[in-house]
């Protein structure tokens, strides 16, 4: 594992540029590892690597419509659940229904690869809705904006992220 911002190569731009703009303290705990892109997805990866269901993070892209206006928020929940996108998710955002982002606005909307997204660099004035067990971890492992790399940060430090909002039972059992 490198220090994140050694290694630019394995990060997309949205993503550096989120580390590049973090205190030096908050990006010195920051650390990048290559992957093959095809163990990309949390059940790959930690089939096949030492990284854990309960150190995994999982960001997913919802959205919903009030009033005419499209609302957006990253949802972030340990590997072991799934995001309460119909409760907590629908009522945070205020919104009559909740659903996950198409692929392609997913991708075009974050600047991030589908499978790679991550709350780190996500488009100014989107809400970072993160799981307070996320929040807890000493080590949480995820999307690096690429697949070919994952990124591994402290749980505290994901609730710091520019728009973070800590909500406890975010992630539900899977």
């Amino acid at each position: 594992m490198d220090a994140a911002l050694e290694r630019p190569d394995l990060l997309a731009e949205p993503v550096a540029a989120a580390l590049r703009a973090l205190p030096a303290d908050d990006a010195a705990t920051v650390f990048v590892a290559e992957i093959d892109p095809d163990v990309a997805d949390t059940a790959a990866l930690v089939a096949s690597s030492d990284v854990t269901l309960e150190e995994s993070a999982n960001c997913v892209l919802v959205g919903g419509r009030r009033d005419g206006e499209q609302r957006v928020a990253a949802a972030l929940v340990r590997g072991t659940d799934r995001a309460d996108v119909n409760g907590l998710v629908k009522r945070a955002l205020d919104v009559r229904k909740a659903s996950f982002l198409a692929r392609e606005d997913a991708v075009s909307a974050s600047g991030m690869d589908f499978g790679a997204i991550t709350p780190v660099g996500l488009p100014g004035g989107w809400r970072v809705l993160v799981d307070g067990a996320v929040a807890g971890l000493p080590r949480a492992v995820v999307g690096s904006g690429v697949r070919r790399s994952k990124l591994a940060l402290p749980g505290a430090l994901l609730a710091r992220l520019p728009g973070a909002e800590v909500h406890e039972g975010l992630g539900r059992p899977a």
